[in-house]
């Protein structure tokens, strides 16, 4: 029975690619807490989500960790590294030695921390090319877990977001859907009845031709991929001006998923 729940990472965690009906983003992190407070009396769950999009590993030790230690609730979610793995030159196991300090910290005060793998990106035209080193990344995790008794919340084998309906329009972000099958996958890594299936079967889709794969392709390219080149050129980041969302009460989250599903 978590009373009190603290989400710490980047855009996945803030979740970007599942807007709400203000802007602001919804997430997995987002829904899981409300998962969480339905097996608790009325008020009486706490949720924290300190996510922000763009996020370094060091940045996120740096601005996030300190803030969940000092609350010290009985479940923190740490999804950190991604952004430094997908970086030319990063070692993945340099990154994961800094992974574990960190959860180390976590663990020493969170009743539980739950941590996760990065995805499967073999379906992911500007990530494909990284799959070894991220399941290089996933390894060290899983170990690390092992170590400290973390939960470990596995996307890699998650099937279902193999799909391209579970993906924003960028390609690099979840879709509300995508968000959704990952919120009830980290219900089942900590045991609790989830009302749905995160692997249940998509309805068929109806064939593309490869006229409508490349006008796809060249408008991702030219919508997605460029200005993201460019802010890596520029050295600047996503999050640059985005402050975390902080304390949200699951009764807001109800109300924003009811009103853009």
């Amino acid at each position: 029975m978590i009373g009190s729940y603290v989400a710490v990472g980047d855009s996945f965690t803030e979740g970007v690619g599942d807007p709400g009906p203000d802007g602001a983003f919804v997430g997995w992190a987002d829904r899981f807490a409300v998962l969480l407070a339905d097996r608790r009396p009325e008020g009486d769950f706490q949720y924290t989500n300190l996510a922000v999009r763009g996020r370094l590993l060091d940045q996120i030790v740096a601005e996030q960790v300190p803030r969940a230690v000092d609350m010290a609730p009985d479940l923190v979610s740490f999804c950190a590294g991604g952004n430094d793995i997908i970086r030319p030159g990063t070692d993945p196991d340099e990154v994961a030695e800094r992974f574990e300090r960190a959860v180390a910290r976590l663990a020493a005060v969170a009743g539980t921390v739950m941590v996760t793998t990065g995805f499967d990106t073999r379906g992911v035209p500007v990530l494909k090319h990284l799959r070894g080193k991220i399941a290089t990344y996933n390894g060290h995790v899983r170990a690390i877990a092992d170590r400290y008794g973390c939960p470990v919340l596995d996307l890699w084998s998650l099937r279902s977001v193999q799909d391209r309906r579970a993906w924003d329009s960028d390609r690099l972000h979840l879709s509300p859907e995508g968000h959704t099958r990952v919120a009830l996958r980290a219900g089942q890594a900590l045991g609790v009845d989830v009302p749905a299936d995160p692997e249940q079967e998509w309805p068929p889709l109806p064939p593309r031709g490869t006229l409508d794969i490349r006008r796809d392709d060249v408008h991702w390219a030219r919508e997605f991929l460029v200005p993201w080149i460019g802010r890596r050129l520029r050295g600047e980041s996503s999050g640059d001006h985005v402050t975390a969302k902080g304390a949200l009460s699951p009764d807001d989250i109800r109300v924003r998923i009811a009103s853009v599903a």
